[in-house]
């Protein structure tokens, strides 16, 4: 068995910004010249969410109202400034595992790869993907 792994390095643009990380992805797939096994995708933030989701603008707009409703900026929290978004990452993971088959990603149809910003500003992230197999 094989292991590439490679990150990339993009901008958000501030609170639960949903970013479509799926080329990223794809691409180191590619390069890693693994044509079957999976790739792990992580992203090494405490404000950070993977999600596999449709990446379609009214369900996006849902998935921040959902965010914001269970998790409210305002609520009476105990950490200093940002507490909201370190709840929000509780909710969902950091990472995800896709099959590779013949070299992509097995993803559903409507599937794509997101990455969901939770923190209060812009910022710098990064995610790293590790793709494993022959």
């Amino acid at each position: 068995m094989r292991v590439y792994t490679e990150s990339f390095s993009f901008k958000t643009r501030g609170p639960i910004d949903i970013i479509d990380i799926t080329g990223n992805v794809q691409k180191i797939v590619t390069k890693s010249q693994i044509k079957n096994g999976i790739a792990h995708i992580f992203a090494p933030h405490a404000t950070g969410i993977i999600v596999l989701t449709e990446n379609e603008e009214n369900l996006l707009d849902d998935i921040r109202r959902l965010l914001e409703d269970l998790v409210p900026e305002g609520g009476n929290y105990a950490h200093p400034s940002n507490a909201h978004a370190h709840l929000r990452s509780l909710l969902l993971p950091p990472d995800k595992t896709v099959p590779v088959v013949d070299g992509r990603l097995a993803l559903g149809t409507w599937q794509s790869i997101m990455f969901i910003e939770t923190d209060i500003y812009p910022r710098t992230r990064t995610v790293i993907v590790t793709v494993m197999g022959e």
